[in-house]
């Protein structure tokens, strides 16, 4: 009779840990889910945003620059060869309408001119020249080229670089959305797989 009642001790012991082993299962299981929606929701909404910003940037960037109607010369026109712009005759003709087209007009093209204006000095080595000689008129209009050519060099690249800003936030935002659906594949999961007994 001893053996019995201690089996029956044992069997009320082992459903009380039952009971609370599944309760704390629960509890667990609970947090966890609200933890996964929370992640869910914090990736999700931003990676729209980044979406957002992202596409804010390349639009600003394209519209901007389609309304400076700046081309690129046509292929074997003069002051554009082959060999003196290899890197830029892929964009022959074109509209200057994107980062990367902006970033390669700048570098390749305005600041090559900018080189022959005089002897390859910048505005401001040009513009002390040119205050020495205040009479010195065909200094002044080199002062005026440099001015205004590194001006728009300096526009252009600043397009160039909210483009790749843009992009940096659009590929952030896929990754964003694609955290997202692991995350919630991972929730619907922990819902429907079934729980230990």
């Amino acid at each position: 009779m001893l053996t019995n009642k201690t089996e029956t001790i044992t069997e009320q012991e082992h459903q009380e840990f039952s009971r609370i082993t599944a309760r704390l299962r629960a509890g667990s299981r609970a947090r966890r889910a609200v933890a996964a929606a929370v992640l869910f929701l914090v990736l999700a909404i931003g990676g729209s945003l980044l979406y957002w910003g992202g596409s804010f940037a390349h639009n600003m960037v394209h519209d901007q620059l389609v309304d400076q109607k700046i081309s690129f010369p046509a292929k074997g026109s003069a002051g554009f060869d082959a060999k003196e712009f290899p890197g830029l005759q892929r964009y022959a003709g074109q509209l200057v309408d994107n980062g990367p087209k902006a970033k390669a007009f700048a570098n390749q093209y305005i600041a090559a001119h900018l080189k022959t204006t005089n002897n390859g000095k910048t505005y401001s080595e040009t513009s002390a020249e040119s205050r020495a000689n205040p009479n010195d008129a065909a200094m002044a209009a080199k002062v005026q080229t440099l001015f205004r050519g590194e001006t728009l060099r300096g526009l252009l690249l600043y397009a160039w670089g909210w483009s790749v800003v843009g992009s940096i936030a659009l590929w952030t935002a896929y990754g964003a959305f694609i955290g997202a659906l692991i995350v919630l594949a991972a929730l619907i999961y922990g819902f429907v797989r079934p729980q230990h007994a």
